[in-house]
This record gives structure tokens, C-alpha cells and sequence, in this order.
């Protein structure tokens, strides 16, 4: 499926207004992390299908490293909807269960309830056809350490494509400061808006090619005061659209 081509001028937002996004989401508006998440999975299970599994997951293996927070758990959701199609997912974590925040610890649990092999300590031993990046997200702060540096490191050694989520791991979302190591990505699915960091020129080469996800923002929330930013119908065409 060919993808449809964002229209008009998007805004790109810093990580703080990311921040505030999310904040007015759920205090303002009362659309929880639950609903957002959700969104986020299925965008990121429907492109992963349409863009690298030739449109049918059956027989196809998938490996996601979900970080402990929000980027993980939209990760996680992406391997539930994937498993659902028929592929083969295999899930690697960076932290025990001890380290989740709460909604990705419900993700987590789900997976775990219909049987999904997940790897707590050890590195993923499947020849993959895709890997999803879901290790971190905006909450990246400084260069990536201990299990998540180690899930960088095997995706980008690994012969298989890559989907990030939101932004490569280990790249600065306002800055584009390219930390050590990198996910190394054929693509990236931001949420929302995308992020200032994915337009920096050092990490265009980490970005790979640039879709834009909708997880039902109302416009009304960018246009708080705290934002004040006016943002159009992105997503009247399709809830996926291409950047760059």
C-alpha cells in the first residue's frame, strides 16, 4: 500500500511540549494513557504489516524491545495486535516487572497471558524480519546504559529492519543529540506531532523514512494557552501519514 503523504504545514514540537500534550490529554480532557497507547499500538501494528510485512504478519517474525514506560507499552501493544495478525513475536524488556510503570505493567501482563515468550534478561535469539524500537522514548535523558544500551546494540548489529516508535532510541527529541548507542532506524512512527529532534540533521540518518501517527488528539488541546499552537485535520485521509 502506497502511503498517503502528509498536507500543509505540521507543527514539530519540543519534548516539554510533548510533555504538556500528554499532561492536557489526561487532566484536561480525560483521554488516559490507556486510550493513547492503544492508538499508538495499533498505528505502529498497522505499519509494520503495510510497510514490512509485505501486508500479511502470518509466518513472519517479529521481535519488540519495549523499554519499562510509555514508549514501551505502545510497543507492547504493537506485539499483541501483531500476534494477532499471525506473526511471530518474540518480546524483549528492559527491566523486570518490579520496574514497569503501571499501564505498560498491564501491557506486559496481557502478552505474558497469552503466552508470548518475553526476555527479561537475555538478547533476542531470533532471525527476525522486523524489529520494533520501543526501548525510549521523549523520557530519553542522556546516553542509554545497562539493558537498554545492550537491546540498541543487538538491534542495529542485526540484519533485520527497524521501526521505531515515536523516535529512535537514544536520539534527543528537542535537540537531535544523537546519543551512544543509537537505534539506527528504516523508519520512525512519531505520535501526534512530530518531534523537533527527528528534523536535526545528524538525525535524519538515524530516522529513516518519517510517518506520523494519530492517537486522537482533539485540537482543542493544542490550542491551550500553555501550547497555543493551531493544527489542522492531519489525519482526515488515513490515521498514518508520511513526512519525509
Amino acid at each position: 500500500m502506497d502511503p498517503i503523504w502528509a498536507e500543509g504545514d505540521i507543527p514539530y514540537l519540543t519534548t516539554e511540549q510533548m510533555i504538556e500534550v500528554d499532561r492536557a490529554m489526561i487532566e484536561d480532557f480525560g483521554i488516559d494513557l490507556v486510550r493513547m497507547m492503544e492508538n499508538a499500538g495499533r498505528n505502529l501494528a498497522h505499519l509494520a504489516r503495510d510497510r514490512f510485512l509485505d501486508g500479511d504478519p502470518r509466518g513472519k517474525t517479529v521481535v519488540v524491545l519495549a523499554g519499562t514506560g510509555g514508549n514501551g507499552g505502545g510497543a507492547l501493544v504493537g506485539a499483541r495486535r501483531l500476534h494477532g495478525y499471525g506473526a511471530d513475536v518474540r518480546v524483549a524488556v528492559t527491566g523486570g516487572l518490579d520496574r514497569m510503570t503501571a499501564v505498560p505493567l498491564e501491557q506486559l501482563r496481557i502478552l505474558e497471558s497469552v503466552g508470548l515468550p518475553i526476555m527479561t534478561h537475555d538478547l533476542p535469539y531470533a532471525t527476525a524480519d522486523l524489529i520494533i524500537d520501543g526501548v525510549i522514548g521523549y523520557s530519553l535523558r542522556g546516553t542509554p546504559r545497562e539493558r537498554a544500551a545492550e537491546l540498541i546494540q543487538w538491534a542495529n548489529d542485526a540484519p533485520a529492519p527497524v521501526l521505531a516508535l515515536d523516535a529512535p532510541s537514544g536520539l534527543g527529541t528537542t535537540t537531535g543529540t544523537v546519543y551512544q548507542p543509537a537505534i539506527v532506524a528504516a523508519a520512525t512512527l512519531t505520535l501526534a506531532l512530530p518531534k523537533e529532534g527527528l528534523r536535526a540533521p545528524e538525525a535524519l540518518p538515524l530516522v529513516g523514512e518519517l510517518y506520523l501517527a494519530d492517537i486522537s488528539v482533539p485540537p482543542e488541546v493544542y490550542g491551550i494557552e500553555s501550547l497555543d499552537l493551531e493544527v489542522g485535520p492531519i489525519f482526515a485521509k488515513s490515521d498514518i501519514v508520511r513526512l519525509t
